[in-house]
């Protein structure tokens, strides 16, 4: 039986741009394209762990606003169920101590880049609310 991961995704919007983050070559799915976040933790609602999660990778605090998406997808390492979540932020700047690169990109623009799967159903969603 495979495991189950639940982890939570922030769409960080700043001036009709939208945050996307590159996994490094280390990690599991080297290179895609993901909104940041992490693992939820025990005894963690999802908006804590999403609000910590940036905090550790990103060095930057949020604001939490509203659900856009769930998703679950099987990957040959895990099945993980995924939630993403619209956010601002709130003090600092994005800086990335765990992804490759750190990229802001238009809702027009996001099929550009090569996403974890997970994800595909967030930008579907973000489409289909522009």
């Amino acid at each position: 039986m495979k495991k189950e991961v639940n982890v939570v995704g922030a769409v960080i919007v700043e001036e009709d741009q939208i945050l996307c983050a590159q996994r490094g070559n280390t990690k599991s799915l080297p290179y895609k394209w993901e909104f940041p976040g992490g693992k939820i933790e025990k005894d963690e609602t999802p908006v804590d762990a999403l609000i910590r999660e940036i905090q550790e990778e990103m060095l930057c605090h949020i604001k939490v606003h509203e659900h856009i998406a769930d998703a679950t997808y099987e990957y040959d390492f895990a099945i993980v169920h995924l939630t993403t979540y619209a956010c601002s932020i709130k003090e600092g700047f994005p800086q990335s101590t765990e992804h490759t690169q750190l990229v802001w990109r238009s809702i027009d623009q996001l099929d550009e880049l090569d996403w974890a799967a997970a994800d595909l159903p967030t930008i579907d969603a973000l489409k289909s609310k522009a």
